[in-house]
């Protein structure tokens, strides 16, 4: 699994960025934008339990993300036209905010090195990436177990200070001098 102080794989895929008709999909590549930081995240495969808990609420701090300047975007390996009738269908995935990406061919899954030995989908995982394409956080949980979009949220502000924080440090609180 790629870590920190790796660089993102470059990648290009189809996502889904809209429900109008004619406006559903674009293609989104790790260059896609430009001096922003990315907040990727995986998760094993569309119309399951635990995966839109997580979407939704990556979707309801999409604007949170955006003020730090992070763009999120969210992957699985069913294809774009599996995650658009997902939003079609869910109500809490129709207004998402953010791209969804359709990892078919397993390409971006396998070089970040999620990939499920088994189950051929990818792990819940999170990367967050900085303006330089150097990632910086790297996560990986159970099939079974939804990640803490607050705490990723929190570690963004973290790294962004460019400083020392300490333990359940949040943003507004001081950071820690090394002298």
């Amino acid at each position: 699994m790629l870590t920190v102080g790796d660089k993102l794989p470059p990648f290009s895929l189809q996502a889904v960025t809209s429900l109008d008709v004619g406006k559903e999909f674009t293609n989104v590549s790790a260059h896609s934008y430009p001096g922003q930081w990315l907040v990727l995240f995986a998760w094993p495969m569309d119309f399951t339990f635990v995966c839109p808990t997580e979407i939704a609420e990556f979707g309801r701090r999409n604007a949170d993300f955006a003020e730090r300047g992070a763009q999120l975007l969210g992957f699985s390996t069913d294809t774009h036209f599996v995650h658009l009738a997902w939003r079609q269908h869910h109500p809490d995935l129709k207004a998402l905010p953010f791209p969804m990406l359709g990892d078919t061919k397993r390409e971006l899954s396998q070089a970040l090195g999620i990939l499920h030995p088994e189950d051929g989908v990818a792990l819940r995982a999170t990367f967050i990436v900085d303006p330089l394409g150097v990632i910086r956080f790297a996560s990986v949980h159970d099939l079974s177990v939804g990640r803490n979009v607050e705490e990723v949220l929190r570690t963004l502000d973290a790294l962004q200070t460019g400083a020392l924080t300490p333990c359940n440090w949040k943003r507004g609180d001081k950071t820690l001098d090394a002298a």
